[in-house]
């Protein structure tokens, strides 16, 4: 029997119990760094997927290469990205080169007094863009001038469509380079739209050449179609 002790000892009648301890789990050592690791993995998994469509694009074109066709142009490997050189408009206005980067660039090197072939190159470079048809705007073409000489007049009515930039002629030599045996005038030089030069066209260009350059340039297009849209 409860004595009368007890009860007044424990006047609610309820018996006495043992308390009840909870015990939280104590952080196990390089539980963090685990962790840590671990969303830098997530991180680098979102940047793969934001640059898929890219890398799937140049792997189509430069592995795959679909239709079983030999490229006319020669592919750049290591690719050269466009360096920071100073430009001159026709009407003297300043400015970058890598102004031009987010579109695909066709680019031809000359004398300002243009001579029979420059005049040919600067013919190929215009009707190439314009045979894209809906595609041209994704692609600009451009004429480096690297001299002082003034440009015919003449000239200025077919250029209209086109990017003419006074450069130094010592920095556009260090960025593009003719093949050997020919001179950097020679060729026709693209460029990506994130801005690399990744292909040169054979020297002396005629009109057989100007359709398979045409050919090169609607396959990199249609690879390149989900990322790349027109217009900077």
């Amino acid at each position: 029997m409860i004595n009368e002790k007890s009860r007044n000892q424990n006047p609610s009648g309820v018996l006495d119990q043992p308390l009840g301890l909870t015990v939280h789990s104590l952080p196990v050592p390089g539980q963090d760094g685990a962790r840590n690791i671990s969303g830098r993995w997530k991180m680098i998994a979102v940047l793969l997927v934001c640059a898929a469509p890219v890398l799937l694009s140049y792997f189509t074109y430069y592995v795959i290469r679909p239709e079983g066709r030999r490229v006319y142009g020669e592919l750049i490997d290591p690719q050269r990205p466009l360096p920071s050189m100073r430009t001159e408009a026709l009407d003297g206005k300043p400015g970058e080169l890598r102004a031009l980067k987010d579109q695909w660039l066709l680019i031809s090197v000359g004398s300002g007094s243009c001579a029979q072939d420059c005049q040919q190159r600067l013919y190929y470079q215009r009707q190439l863009r314009e045979a894209l048809g809906k595609e041209k705007d994704r692609l600009d073409w451009v004429w480096l001038v690297n001299d002082t000489t003034a440009v015919n007049s003449r000239l200025l009515p077919a250029l209209a469509s086109s990017k003419v930039l006074r450069v130094p002629a010592d920095a556009v030599a260090q960025w593009l380079q003719p093949e050997a045996g020919q001179r950097l005038e020679d060729h026709l030089y693209l460029v990506d739209p994130l801005g690399n030069w990744m292909m040169r066209f054979p020297a002396t260009m005629d009109a057989a050449g100007a359709a398979k350059a045409k050919r090169d340039l609607d396959r990199l297009l249609r690879a390149s179609a989900s990322w790349d849209k027109p217009g900077r």
